[in-house]
């Protein structure tokens, strides 16, 4: 059977890079190529389909995972990233502005690649812990 958990983490781990990696670099390109700004970069259309990408992918393998190993507290992480990722998608306008969008979006998925790598990393260990207990 296809064990899709490491697929997700890995995918949610990239989701979380690429989105930290957007809020950083995309000022400083706009700023050195203002002919950017027709790609629509700094739109919050990016934000959007990375929050709508990223829920079910890390809920998915969490789940998963969770269920493998049993760390539920991953839980936590996982889902104050993705709450922060959803208030500053929501709240920049009107609560945060844009240093804040920025500080809860690079927390928010900071928090969820670390949950990624850890249920990554628990699950390596847990299924290489079956397999010697197996043939043992």
């Amino acid at each position: 059977m296809l064990n899709i958990q490491p697929i997700t983490d890995k995918f949610a781990i990239s989701l979380s890079l690429a989105c930290a990696i957007h809020c950083l670099v995309t000022p400083i390109l706009l700023i050195a190529l203002p002919s950017l700004t027709v790609l629509g970069l700094d739109d919050e259309a990016f934000h959007k389909a990375m929050v709508i990408i990223v829920v079910p992918t890390s809920v998915l393998s969490l789940f998963i995972g969770c269920k493998k190993h049993k760390h539920y507290q991953l839980y936590f992480y996982s889902f104050t990233g993705l709450a922060l990722l959803i208030l500053a998608l929501f709240l920049h306008d009107t609560f945060m502005g844009e240093y804040g969008e920025k500080i809860a979006t690079l927390i928010g998925a900071g928090l969820i690649a670390y949950s990624h790598y850890r249920n990554f990393r628990l699950c390596n260990v847990h299924e290489n812990c079956q397999h010697h207990s197996n043939n043992g």
